[in-house]
């Protein structure tokens, strides 16, 4: 399985648009090589170099398993946002408080849908998702404020 974007390349800086300095809009994201015996596909935007620990910036999940774009600024029709960080169910952008972060884009092929509400924390949905990952990729970017 493999994740990249067309708007930041591997180990690339975030483009500014995606980040709470500006616009605050998710990046687009492309997905390929999907297990065909995937139930469903779940996203979760961490940024683990935060003061307090991992910091979790967008939590989707119970995607449809053939979606293969994530356009810019948008969610897939099939699927449920769950809590960020910041206690949004939304996309919340790279807003470090000092130097620069790592941000990794993960995206887990799972076996099963998951039986959890708009809402849920990325916590909660991470215990859920132990032993039904059957496939993950991670597309990791960097930005630090000017």
């Amino acid at each position: 399985m493999k994740v990249i974007s067309p708007a930041f390349q591997e180990n690339e800086t975030i483009p500014k648009k995606y980040t709470a300095d500006d616009a605050n809009i998710s990046p687009p994201l492309h997905i390929e090589d999907v297990p065909g015996n995937a139930k469903s596909l779940a996203v979760v935007v961490e940024d683990p170099d935060a003061p307090t620990g991992t910091f979790h910036h967008w939590v989707l999940f119970n995607m449809n398993p053939r979606t293969s774009d994530i356009h810019e600024n948008s969610v897939p029709v099939i699927a449920t946002q769950g809590r960020n960080d910041f206690g949004q169910t939304e996309y919340g952008g790279p807003k470090p408080p000092s130097g620069e972060h790592h941000y990794f884009f993960n995206v887990y092929a799972l076996d099963t849908v998951l039986g959890l509400p708009r809402g849920t924390t990325a916590e909660e949905v991470e215990k859920e998702m132990k032993g039904h990952i059957i496939d993950q990729a991670t597309l990791m970017g960097r930005y630090a404020r000017q």
